[in-house]
């Protein structure tokens, strides 16, 4: 049995040589193998820092936020004034001319008017917390058919809460008239209806509580219709209305 069992050599390196080759023919051994998926794109390291904020940005967020505060103190002075309308219920005063005298008025040749008035006017102050200061400086006139015949200031003093003051000023003043302004004054005194205007330009100061307001400028307009221009302390008042009014 033993001379029937032939042992056969093995060539191992048969074995495990490939049957195939690894690169193919007709290509170099130094070309890179496909890759399944593409490379990954290199940047520059430029390219990879952040982009920086661009001021715009800073600058629109500034003003938004002014606009922002801007509107915000709007709504706080609104609802403090509203606040004060309410606690002070503010009325404007009320001013009349009651009586006027005139001591004075003559016209020369040359149609130069002179007049001295005595005008009594009643200031009356409605406000439960509100006081009035007169300051120096106002300046009052009467006019006709806007000559200005007289001025007058009036004194600096103060109108308390709920006060009515009655003021007497001389008023003294003279004017031009024309030929034709004189004749039709002449037929308004036979008539014994002469229309006058009274202005009162005057600066006041408001004190609201224990606060002193800022200045400023009463301006009082009246028209007034007497029955006559001759000196006497009888002239009488036939109509009289005032406005009111105040300028920062």
């Amino acid at each position: 049995m033993s001379d029937h069992q032939r042992i056969h050599p093995v060539d191992l390196e048969a074995q495990t040589k490939p049957t195939a080759p690894l690169v193919p023919r007709g290509s170099s051994r130094s070309d890179k193998p496909e890759l399944p998926y593409p490379p990954l794109r290199q940047y520059p390291p430029s390219q990879l820092r952040p982009p920086k904020r661009r001021r715009g940005n800073c600058c629109c967020r500034c003003i938004c936020w002014s606009i922002c505060i801007i509107i915000l103190l709007v709504i706080l002075v609104a609802a403090t004034l509203a606040a004060l309308y309410f606690i002070y219920d503010p009325k404007l005063p009320k001013y009349s001319v009651d009586r006027f005298q005139i001591t004075e008025f003559q016209v020369d040749s040359n149609n130069v008017a002179n007049a001295t008035f005595d005008v009594t006017v009643t200031a009356e102050n409605p406000n439960k917390g509100i006081g009035i200061y007169y300051e120096d400086g106002s300046k009052l006139s009467v006019l006709y058919s806007d000559y200005n015949l007289a001025q007058g200031s009036l004194p600096v003093f103060y109108q308390g809460h709920k006060n009515t003051t009655v003021l007497t000023v001389v008023m003294k003043g003279g004017a031009q008239i024309g030929s034709q302004v004189m004749n039709s004054l002449q037929q308004e005194q036979q008539n014994g209806s002469i229309p006058l205007n009274f202005k009162g330009d005057v600066p006041v100061r408001i004190k609201l509580g224990g606060w002193k307001l800022w200045k400023f400028t009463s301006k009082v307009r009246c028209n007034l219709i007497i029955d006559s221009l001759t000196v006497s302390d009888q002239i009488k008042i036939k109509s009289s209305s005032c406005k009111f009014s105040l300028k920062l």
